[in-house]
């Protein structure tokens, strides 16, 4: 998932024409309390 979720970002750098300086993953899975279906959350500056 992690090469899933880098390939994204860069994918949105190149589209919107931005630089992503720092992405980390939020939402339950960051917190530990992530269950079978739940999503991947991650916030980017």
């Amino acid at each position: 998932m992690r090469e899933r979720i880098l390939q994204q970002l860069a994918t949105i750098e190149k589209e919107r024409g931005v630089r992503i300086v720092y992405a980390c993953e939020s939402g339950s899975r960051a917190w530990g309390f992530a269950s079978p279906d739940s999503d991947y959350d991650v916030r980017f500056v």
